[in-house]
């Protein structure tokens, strides 16, 4: 079925068929249809960061930007569901068009530019969520705000979203914010990661209850930049590490239509550059920090893959676009089938 859906909205300009879409499945969602819309995930609970997930198979940040759609996305199986990006303040983002599929490679370009209603009106839709499962809020900075005066935005976001926050997303490494990448490396990263810190540890102590906060990476670093990376969130502890962001690079897609529009690239671009990252990230962490994996799952043995190098969760978002719901209880199989096939030899 979601095929015949998928070729009607692939008609549509690509932001307009993401509109909505999410317009439909905020509706199933208030009807409390979604689970009606896809075959019913078997449960595979995972206790990670103090939570237990439902399953290891979440929604990335960037499709509910406004969670719009949050009990319709969960109705769907997602064993967690992560919202934003989000900003103090609301923005339009970059001008339109600024979403492009590129389907012979089971990909998509995005420049949105953090568009988003802020973050007031974001919690104002949070506080009605149904859904009682893993809530991931996603904080940014405004583009109007100066780089060096980007924490002042995450601060600003992380004490408005806290009290209603499974976890919090931090997200360093939209391509589509000039300058945000910046904010990775060396000591401009470990100062931000510390007022981050200070202010996470004074929530926790108002509102007695801990929130763990995730940092998310780009994929357009060498090894060694990872494992600096790795090294500092760990030293400034931080408690996940959700890899990776989009990537610039179009070494893969060289020569297909859209090719060459500025943004973001994700699916199956991404597939074997994203699990490289983790494998790096396992290597320097090993087992202090756990890793959320994402980037271009197109498959159950693509989600497998990313358990293999060193996740504990994975996410979802230009394969689910592409596979439909399908896709999230095929990866919650495999990913199952892994673990037991891991477990059965551990006893042998």
């Amino acid at each position: 079925m979601y095929s015949n859906l998928r070729s009607l909205m692939f008609r549509l300009p690509a932001e307009t068929s993401h509109d909505l879409a999410l317009d439909m499945l905020g509706a199933a969602g208030r009807l409390r249809l979604a689970s009606r819309l896809a075959r019913p995930v078997q449960p595979h609970p995972v206790k990670l960061l103090g939570m237990t997930f439902d399953n290891p198979v979440g929604l990335a940040a960037g499709l509910d930007k406004n969670a719009v759609a949050v009990d319709g996305l969960a109705g769907l199986g997602f064993g967690f569901v992560e919202v934003g990006t989000v900003t103090p303040r609301p923005q339009p983002g970059n001008p339109k068009p600024r979403l492009f599929r590129l389907p012979q490679a089971n990909a998509i370009i995005n420049r949105m530019g953090f568009n988003n209603l802020g973050v007031d009106a974001l919690m104002e839709r949070v506080a009605k969520v149904r859904y009682r499962g893993a809530l991931g809020i996603n904080i940014g900075k405004n583009a109007s705000t100066p780089v060096e005066r980007a924490v002042d935005d995450y601060l600003y976001c992380l004490r408005k979203v806290y009290s209603h926050a499974g976890y919090v997303t931090v997200n360093l490494s939209s391509p589509n914010t000039p300058g945000l990448r910046t904010l990775q490396y060396g000591d401009t990263l470990k100062v931000l990661l510390g007022q981050i810190k200070a202010c996470q540890q004074e929530l926790a102590s108002l509102y007695d209850r801990y929130v763990p906060i995730a940092i998310k990476i780009a994929p357009d670093m060498t090894p060694e930049e990872v494992s600096l990376v790795a090294r500092t969130l760990l030293a400034q502890g931080m408690d996940a590490v959700i890899a990776t962001n989009t990537t610039l690079d179009r070494t893969r897609v060289a020569g297909l239509t859209h090719a060459d529009e500025a943004g973001g690239l994700s699916g199956g671009p991404l597939t074997e550059v994203s699990t490289e990252v983790i494998r790096v990230l396992a290597g320097e962490l090993k087992g202090q920090m756990p890793i959320i994996g994402v980037g271009g799952i197109l498959s159950g043995a693509d989600a497998a893959a990313k358990i293999n190098a060193g996740a504990s969760l994975v996410q979802l978002y230009s394969g689910f676009i592409y596979r439909g719901p399908e896709l999230i209880r095929e990866c919650v199989d495999a990913i199952a089938a892994l673990q037991s096939g891991a477990a059965e030899t551990a006893r042998n």
